[in-house]
């Protein structure tokens, strides 16, 4: 299963999610931001790609919608409602992801 993570400049909360969702069998993690200047910036290519989106506040699922709605139709866009309060792989970022995530997808 294709999981792509959104936050704002791929650099603390979605290569988190990238880094722990990817060590789950049959699961591959992407990351990428809503900013231009993002390190792997959010594209249309990564929305075909994904079979579920999860954004980590609701601006990213509003920037998200806003420029990809016709390739969100049939999407599962689900969001983590997770602050950028966190460092990169911080414990209590980890654990949260682990937590939300785990309400949406069953993990191995």
């Amino acid at each position: 299963m294709n999981l792509l993570f959104i936050c704002t400049e791929n650099r603390l909360r979605s290569p988190t999610a990238e880094s722990v969702f990817s060590e789950y069998e049959g699961f591959v993690a992407i990351g990428c931001g809503t900013n231009a200047d993002a390190a792997t910036p959010l594209s249309g290519d990564l929305i075909e790609w994904a079979d579920v989106i999860f954004v980590m506040e609701q601006s990213h699922k509003s920037k998200a919608t806003k420029k990809y709605s016709a390739l969100l139709k049939g999407k599962r866009l689900i969001c983590l409602a997770i602050a950028d309060n966190y460092q990169c792989m911080q414990p209590e970022l980890v654990l949260l992801l682990k937590q939300k995530v785990a309400m949406h997808i069953h993990l191995n």
